[in-house]
């Protein structure tokens, strides 16, 4: 089991990661590699995966439960309504990523390695710059269409590959299919609820298998760490999408790149 101020160094990443387009997977490798700590084990990854759904359904609380009233009265009433469309987007979006999951998270495990993680962190940067400098991209937030949906949904698949990102790559996607800066992020948070949920279930499912020691009040501060700077980041992001665009975030990748690919070599 790891101390006390690495799992808060950890669970600090991994929440301040987890929802911003710069790879969490690139971050956590980098404590193991450059200080030699030892894995976290089983349990503190489920305690951050809970901290970071706490926080994406906290935040769109108030949208899930308005999507959950009007998708029953539209399903009450045999009608089609925005709730309705939103929801099976919101699949259709999900879809991909699942299958993947299920027939290659073995191969992409074996990816985990410092020229992948270094080689995806930089080309998926390049990606996100270009798609933010589209002239084509929307100016004011709008309901995501199934082609879109589906069009992310391909894309978050491609988020099985280490040091991708999954927010960073559903944004992109985004912002080729022609949304805005606010609703592409908007639309990739709530992508993540379901995936999120998805990895914890299985990661509680290995860890049940085959449990060890666990320090619950170490994993109950770490899910709660995780919660909350998850929580925050999803609120300064939407809140500054649109005035900084992507390009911080674009230069912050590459230096981390290069930084990998420093290490590596």
């Amino acid at each position: 089991m790891i101390d006390w101020w690495q799992a808060l160094i950890l669970a600090l990443i991994q929440g301040l990661t987890e929802f911003l387009p710069i790879s969490s997977s690139a971050h956590l490798v980098l404590p193991t590699l450059l200080l030699d700590w030892p894995d976290q084990g089983l349990a503190f990854d489920v305690a951050v995966h809970i901290g970071t759904l706490m926080a994406v359904l906290w935040y769109f609380r108030d949208d899930l439960l308005r999507l959950l009233r009007e998708t029953l009265h539209a399903t009450a009433e045999r009608r089609v309504n925005g709730a309705l469309a939103e929801v099976f987007c919101l699949a259709l979006g999900t879809l991909p990523a699942l299958v993947a999951g299920l027939f290659l998270s073995d191969f992409a495990d074996d990816l985990r390695t410092l020229p992948v993680l270094a080689t995806t962190t930089i080309l998926f940067a390049l990606l996100l710059a270009w798609a933010d400098r589209k002239p084509a991209a929307a100016e004011e937030p709008q309901a995501v269409g199934w082609r879109a949906a589906l069009f992310i949904g391909v894309a978050q698949a491609f988020a099985l590959i280490p040091g991708t990102s999954r927010s960073g790559v559903t944004i992109t996607a985004g912002l080729f299919a022609g949304l805005s800066r606010a609703a592409a992020a908007r639309f990739s948070f709530l992508l993540s609820i379901p995936i999120i949920a998805g990895a914890g279930l299985l990661k509680s499912l290995e860890w049940i298998d085959a449990p060890g020691a666990v320090s619950w009040p170490l994993v109950t501060m770490a899910t709660l760490v995780a919660a909350a700077t998850a929580y925050g980041c999803i609120a300064v992001f939407l809140a500054l999408v649109e005035r900084v665009g992507m390009m911080p975030f674009v230069l912050y990748r590459l230096a981390l790149g290069a930084l990998l690919l420093v290490v590596w070599l």
